[in-house]
């Protein structure tokens, strides 16, 4: 255990009981490259699942404090999160500390929690964040299918589940080490129906005429 990291769980907790069931708090070694401690994960990440920050992150990180900025959870909802950059005493940064807020758990409130839920422009601070986590491209897909097809995961039917697998194809995501557990995951499907799903898509897609230009 980072002894540096270890007096910020209590701050995770707290943050979490504060704000829950709607909010999650992560702490990110950067020495490991790895999350070393989620409370409220309602993200489904772990312990030990590498934090899929840009490598050499810590040399980059210029502000204390990045965001607010969005993100999508697994399921398509919509996230806030806010990162605060974690320093020793020469201030060389060695965590992160990020919340992420479920701001569609609130879209339905009063117009005073208007300002909460908006969501500013992706700011260029928060790409190396980012950049690496192939989750989050996952969880956009599967956001911009729900919406587009108007429907949830508990009501997707077996044209959706082709659609996003299809989707998720054309952005090389099932190359990925790992990625097909996460989405056989998330869509409550096994692996081998993922395989499988995804052979027949490509199948098809091989089987269309080319278009004529």
């Amino acid at each position: 255990m980072s002894d540096r990291l270890a007096p910020f769980i209590p701050v995770c907790d707290a943050v979490a009981v504060l704000l829950a069931p709607h909010a999650e708090a992560v702490l990110h070694d950067l020495s490991t490259g790895l999350i070393f401690h989620i409370a409220n994960a309602y993200s489904r990440r772990r312990v030990g699942d590498a934090s899929l920050n840009e490598a050499n992150i810590s040399e980059t990180l210029e502000a204390d404090v990045i965001g607010p900025y969005g993100k999508s959870n697994w399921d398509g909802r919509r996230l806030k999160s806010v990162t605060a950059v974690l320093r020793d005493e020469k201030g060389n940064a060695f965590g992160l500390l990020c919340i992420n807020h479920d701001i569609d758990a609130l879209s339905g409130l009063l117009d005073q929690l208007t300002a909460m839920v908006n969501l500013p422009q992706t700011a260029a601070s928060t790409a190396p964040l980012m950049a690496a986590d192939w989750r989050e491209t996952v969880n956009g897909a599967i956001g911009t299918v729900l919406s587009t097809r108007r429907t949830t995961l508990a009501g997707m039917t077996a044209e959706d589940m082709d659609a996003l697998i299809a989707t998720l194809d054309a952005q090389g995501i099932f190359g990925i080490r790992k990625a097909v557990p996460y989405v056989a995951e998330i869509l409550k499907l096994s692996r081998a129906t993922i395989y499988n799903r995804l052979s027949g898509v490509r199948q098809r897609k091989k089987s269309e005429p080319e278009t004529t230009r």
